[in-house]
């Protein structure tokens, strides 16, 4: 079972409790919990042959009426996302280098069902450090996290460096590029480029130009959702490759955003109804 899958039945023992009213906001947890799974892989680095590092402390920016409907869970949605993101590093071997922590924001500039995912490395010693956060968690909010504009920060000073290159000591060839996120996401070089999807652990090839996705048994992948219409979205293969709606109820949320057309790349995140698809592409 994928980790995103646990995560969504962790949080449904908790529907009829405390995250009652945390599924009727139009941001759904399990969509943050994808983007976080992708802001890990976008940000892993390669320190060495055993250790790829990524963030470990991270901002969930939302629209006011989202933020006002999530914030009295922030806590217990956070210590959530927190476990999540702890599964999915142990299931791809990233290594962090503090405590692991989702703090939730609102962002004034945000409509309604978007969002925005920050995030950053903090060693040990600066996570725990009282004055270590850049502002004062709002009275009421759970620790949600008052920033200035201008993305996340910098860390502080005593942080070792981050970006593409490794510590001392470490000697790869060349600049590392970060990890992919899936098992099958290595490319050979020279070769054609070859697409797919996965959807619930089963991987669907794309052989043609264009794939339709729906409820209809027409579809050329059928998903059997009720917020899934009966031909909702169409892949369409190129240079990039992109995804458009086809009129559907309920619309795409591609990378966390609400959209009718998008570019995709290997790794997006695509969600139909409740259902999250995984676009992938590699060489060879």
């Amino acid at each position: 079972m994928g980790v995103l899958k646990r995560f969504e039945q962790r949080l449904e023992g908790l529907v009829n409790g405390t995250f009652a009213k945390v599924f009727k906001s139009e941001v759904q947890p399990v969509e943050i919990a994808g983007a976080l799974q992708r802001e890990c892989d976008n940000n892993a680095t390669i320190w060495n042959r055993d250790r790829t590092v990524v963030p470990n402390d991270f901002i969930v920016e939302l629209s006011a009426p989202d933020f006002e409907r999530l914030s009295p869970y922030s806590g217990q949605l956070g210590d959530e996302l927190s476990g999540m993101v702890r599964d999915y590093a142990k299931q791809q071997r990233y290594t962090f280098m503090g405590t692991i922590k989702v703090h939730l924001e609102k962002a004034d500039d945000l409509d309604t069902g978007l969002y925005r995912v920050r995030s950053r490395t903090l060693a040990a010693s600066e996570s725990q450090e009282p004055g270590a956060r850049p502002a004062a968690p709002r009275p009421g909010t759970g620790g949600a996290v008052t920033q200035g504009g201008g993305g996340y920060p910098a860390p502080p000073a005593g942080l070792p460096p981050m970006p593409a290159s490794p510590p001392p000591g470490a000697t790869p060839p060349g600049r590392p590029a970060p990890r992919p996120a899936g098992p099958a996401a290595g490319a050979a070089p020279g070769g054609q480029t070859r697409r797919w999807i996965e959807i619930n652990g089963t991987r669907h090839q794309i052989s043609r130009p264009t794939l339709v996705l729906g409820r209809s048994t027409e579809a050329d992948v059928r998903i059997d959702d009720p917020g899934v219409s009966r031909r909702h979205c169409e892949i369409r293969v190129g240079t990039p490759a992109t995804i458009q709606d086809l009129g559907s109820t309920n619309g795409i949320v591609v990378d966390g955003q609400h959209t009718t057309r998008a570019t995709l790349r290997d790794g997006s995140r695509i969600v139909v109804g409740s259902t999250t698809i995984v676009y992938r592409q590699a060489e060879g």
